[in-house]
């Protein structure tokens, strides 16, 4: 089942919009509501900031902001949408305005109470067409594919902000519902915490059957401080060019961020 709607964040600051570039900067970054976990035994020692505030919350999501800024659009995932553990800050308007991005779109995935609210987050330099909520099918609720749209018809391009289960029955069934999401699109972005290896059949199955491809496939995401696992990814169209891309040496959170550089094709992203 997919529920949508749309809107448009009012912009954070009076900064003027700017024609859209050619090429385009993406991050993606399972953010772990600034939880800053360095080790495994912190998943243990350090459990209380799931649930409760802390001042190195604080700290690691300013140099998130930092990090942020350097990018033109940023998909999030795990940040948290105002609870308790984060003193009641939605994480993603946070980040907007600590790297100056006039525009951000939410989808809240998870609440535990007043303790911690799970969302998918993206920021945006330019404002988008559309932006719509998909929830994605489990036996656990919770995830779900955000949605962001820069055009329209077919010069629109669209970004899916997507964090997938963690069992592979559940991805292989949220892979399929994103395959008929994009099924009719022509230029796409899907960017996420996936959960799995890209050699895993469930991400097989986006690119052979979503036509999208995987420039970052080769480089490990998780844990941080010592990855060997790429969970982390961003897939696009056959069309989107690709210029740069790598796996930032950041430990921030438990995971690592992943950035792509792509060239647009003319027009693409625009309404004429």
């Amino acid at each position: 089942m997919s529920i949508s709607f749309t809107y448009q964040n009012q912009p954070i600051t009076p900064v003027p919009e700017v024609e859209r570039p050619r090429r385009l900067r993406l991050l993606s970054y399972n953010i772990q509501a600034g939880t800053a976990t360095r080790r495994y035994h912190h998943y243990v020692t350090h459990s209380y900031r799931n649930l409760l505030p802390s001042i190195v919350r604080a700290t690691t999501m300013e140099n998130i902001g930092r990090l942020v800024g350097d990018y033109d659009i940023v998909g999030l995932q795990e940040t948290d949408a105002g609870s308790l553990r984060s003193g009641f800050i939605n994480q993603t308007r946070y980040l907007a305005e600590q790297g100056r991005f006039p525009h951000w779109y939410q989808q809240s995935n998870r609440k535990v109470g007043k303790f911690a609210h799970v969302a998918n987050g993206l920021l945006s330099r330019f404002a988008a067409t559309t932006v719509h909520e998909h929830r994605l099918p489990g036996t656990i609720p919770g995830r779900g594919a955000l949605r962001v749209t820069y055009g329209t018809g077919e010069n629109a391009l669209s970004v899916f902000v997507v964090h997938l289960a963690l069992g592979k029955r559940a991805r292989l069934n949220q892979v399929a519902h994103i395959n008929e999401l994009i099924a009719d699109l022509e230029h796409v972005i899907v960017m996420g915490d996936m959960n799995t290896r890209a050699s895993s059949p469930e991400l097989k199955l986006l690119q052979s059957q979503g036509g999208l491809r995987n420039p970052i496939a080769q480089w490990p995401t998780y844990p941080s401080w010592r990855p060997y696992r790429n969970i982390d990814h961003i897939f696009i169209s056959d069309d989107l060019q690709v210029e740069n891309a790598r796996v930032l040496n950041c430990t921030l959170s438990d995971h690592r961020p992943v950035a792509l550089e792509i060239a647009l094709p003319d027009k693409v992203g625009t309404t004429s």
